[in-house]
Parts: C-alpha cells; structure tokens; sequence
C-alpha cells in the first residue's frame, strides 16, 4: 500500500435559510427556541452542516487581465477527510464533519492506518503542525507532509522544490474526490450529520467498489 495520502473535501447540503440569532444558537450547539415547539421545522432544519469559504483560483478574465485575487465563495456543505493509500489509491479511513472542522486536527483522529505497508504520510499544508508532527513521530509515521512558507518571507528555494516533489504524490488523492463528484455525484440530501456520514461512507465505499473493478480488469488485460 506504499503509504497514505491525506485531504478533505467539502460535501455540498440543501442551504438554510436562518436568522443570525437562529445561526449564533447553532454555533454554540443549541437548539433555537423558536424551533423547539415546532417538531415539523426540527425535521427539515440541518443543525449540523456549516458555512465556510471555498477558495478557488481566480480565471483570466475576458480582456486577457487577471484579479488581484482569488475567489472566496461562500459554501453550506459538510466536509469528507479520507486516507487513501498510495499505491493503490482505495479509501483505507475516513470521517465526516461540519464544513468548517479544520483538516489537520482530524489527523489524529483514526485517519492514519497501522496496518499500511509503509509509514509516509503525504499531505498538504494544512495538515502541517506541532501537533501532527509529534503525534506522527510518536506513532511511528514518517511526516511527508508539505511544508509552510515562512511568514513574511519569501519560500527558500530548496522548500519549493521538496513540496513540488510531494506534490506529486499528493495529488492522487485529488483523482478519487473529482471521481466521486463528477461520476457519482457526490451530494448530501438528507438533514443531521448521522445520516450525512452514512451518505459520504456509502460514496466511500462505492469509490473503492469500482476502484477495485477497475485494477481487476487492468490486471486481467495485462
């Protein structure tokens, strides 16, 4: 299995349509006391999916000129965190949140599998920390996670040329989210995040399905 690679995706849900009272309740993990003698608006109210930002790469414009910056575009989503070894690319752990969890916590947090073949660990930026440095020396992993830039200084070269390496590696993870969006049309319908979880584990399980089909008919060819 030749080690993992670790990211996170963002899962769209159905957007609600809330009072900044209703989402200040939320946050804090309370229900809105408006909606706590309304059994029938609990049902349809999705208390667990969240706001965020998704950023995405600024496009040439029409006259040939590019933004100053790169798009932010507001997301009500719940968020997919897999492992997938490296080698074969099949989803060997995965968890489900809110869209705004952070990435790099949810290392700790059973994503990184002891019974891979080897102990590297590919990751973005995200995932770069005291924390996740030390739990992975401790449990045994090698961090092959990208490194930062440092702040308020330019990236020194030798930096550069290790992540553009990494990269490499990295992004086969990139291969099983555009599978599971464009091919399967990856979507949260339901409302709570129980039955969001068994959504996204189902894709999972899926994915692999036809991953696994896919290296079978590969092997038979050859």
């Amino acid at each position: 299995m030749s080690g993992h690679i670790l990211d996170a995706t963002l899962v769209a849900a159905p957007k609600q349509r809330n009072t900044n009272a209703e989402k200040a309740d939320l946050r804090a993990g309370r229900i809105p006391e408006d909606w706590q003698d309304k059994p029938s608006k609990l049902s349809y109210k999705d208390r667990h999916a969240r706001w965020t930002l998704k950023f995405t790469k600024a496009k040439r414009q029409d006259d040939g000129t590019m933004p100053s910056s790169d798009l932010a575009i507001p997301f009500f989503a719940y968020k997919s965190h897999v492992s997938i070894d490296r080698q074969y690319r099949f989803i060997r752990k995965w968890k489900t949140t809110d869209a705004a969890a952070s990435d790099g916590a949810r290392l700790r947090e059973g994503l990184l599998d002891k019974a891979n073949t080897a102990s590297s660990v590919w990751a973005d930026t995200a995932y770069r920390s005291k924390a996740n440095e030390d739990f992975m020396e401790k449990q045994g992993f090698v961090s092959k996670v990208h490194r930062k830039k440092p702040h308020l200084k330019p990236m020194p070269l030798h930096i550069q040329r290790s992540n553009a390496r990494k990269s490499v590696i990295r992004s086969r993870v990139e291969h099983v989210f555009a599978d599971q969006k464009s091919q399967m049309g990856l979507f949260v319908r339901t409302v709570g995040i129980t039955r969001a979880i068994m959504r996204i584990g189902l894709a999972n399980i899926v994915y692999n399905m036809r991953r696994f089909l896919f290296l079978e008919r590969i092997s038979a060819n050859a």
